[in-house]
């Protein structure tokens, strides 16, 4: 018996007529299509615009606005907020010479709005620009289908417990591959750093990994490929969550694991220096558990239990090869005596700007406590 999966109506359009009209051609003009961060810090929305010629560089995308009230970012009184593009990538669904544009958005008083951590980001990426920060991050994120059900799972019941699907292979270990490795080329095709995948620990949990990258450039990059994600399954007609317990009970949650480095620790004689980095991070847990989820820590909380290759969200530890601990040192670091490190505690939907930024406050300019320092005047 043939089972019925659970996908959009959408999907089930027929792409074949779609691509007649993607061939014909677009007489010099080129489709722009805006992405950026909505009122919940965790969806993205998009809108596109025509320009008459390719842009060359983001200064040839002019900025635009959109109406906030619907995206829980303005009142309705006062709706418009300004579309600053920041990133430009090529666009993997309408192809050359069309264009996917990152944006940051500000009220209409030029002021960032409030899920828009990349302004404050970009502050302190450039006071500690001469440390090369260089960033990876772990995307993990669970396919569901249209219902909301873990995609591929038995409609009435679970599949057999964890131990299989962590880099399986077969069609009774994994599901989705078809996504993954679309959103894969995807994002080599934009431009995205993306530099590698794998299947999780828990059946139709995947995860990407984007880096290294320096600086804000990992936020800009990581948010992109959540989006052509995000876009990729909406063709596939199933949905892609980032919620950090996604299922309750003895399944792994989804994390965003952080790698960093700098310079120093790079260098041979570097583990010192990322020794001295955790010193500094073990000082400041509640500061960083409190910026590494959206709702200052509570998405976390019914991640990080000490369980299920976590530390627990009330406890700093660190230790080499530990996949437990809050900071994990690779077992080659400790054997070379340098390179980087890597931060389990991050949630998967974290915002890489809001975590990137923590850490570079904490390591590098050495801020205490839970409050942070404004150096919008420095």
């Amino acid at each position: 018996r043939a089972v019925a999966m659970s996908v959009s109506h959408s999907s089930r359009l027929n792409k074949l007529v779609r691509e007649q009209y993607m061939r014909l051609p677009q007489d010099g003009r080129v489709q722009v299509t805006y992405v950026w961060i909505d009122g919940s810090g965790e969806g993205v929305r998009c809108k596109s615009r025509t320009l008459d010629k390719e842009p060359k560089s983001i200064e040839d995308v002019p900025e635009w606005n959109f109406d906030g009230s619907s995206t829980a970012q303005a009142e309705g009184s006062n709706s418009d907020m300004f579309l600053v593009p920041v990133c430009m990538f090529r666009d993997p669904f309408c192809l050359d010479p069309n264009k996917l544009v990152l944006c940051e958005v500000l009220k209409y008083n030029r002021k960032p709005a409030e899920t828009n951590l990349r302004h404050t980001c970009k502050k302190v990426m450039d006071l500690v620009k001469d440390s090369h920060p260089w960033f990876g991050m772990e995307q993990e994120y669970t396919l569901l289908g249209i219902n909301g059900h873990p995609y591929g799972w038995p409609d009435n019941g679970f599949p057999g417990p964890q131990g299989p699907y962590y880099c399986g292979v077969g069609a009774d270990k994994v599901y989705g591959r078809d996504i993954v490795e679309s959103h894969y080329k995807a994002c080599l095709y934009a431009g995205v750093k993306i530099c590698g995948t794998n299947a999780e620990v828990m059946p139709s949990q995947w995860e990407f990994q984007v880096g290294p990258c320096e600086g804000i450039e990992m936020g800009d990059h990581l948010w992109m490929a959540r989006f052509i994600l995000h876009r990729v399954c909406e063709d596939f007609g199933v949905v892609a969550t980032l919620d950090p317990k996604p299922m309750t009970g003895n399944w792994n949650g989804a994390g965003c694991h952080t790698n960093y480095s700098t310079e120093e620790m790079r260098r041979e004689g570097g583990l010192k220096h990322i020794e001295a980095a955790i010193e500094k991070l073990s000082k400041r847990h509640h500061y960083h558990i409190c910026v590494y989820d959206p709702r200052g820590g509570r998405d976390n909380s019914r991640r990080l239990t000490g369980h299920h290759e976590t530390s627990n969200i009330f406890e700093f530890s660190a230790g080499v090869a530990n996949r437990g601990a809050s900071i994990r040192i690779p077992r080659q670091v400790g054997q070379d005596g340098y390179g980087y490190f890597e931060d389990r505690r991050p949630a998967a939907n974290c915002d890489p700007y809001a975590v990137t930024e923590a850490i570079m406050r904490t390591t590098v300019l050495n801020e205490t406590g839970v409050e942070t320092k404004d150096y919008a005047d420095h």
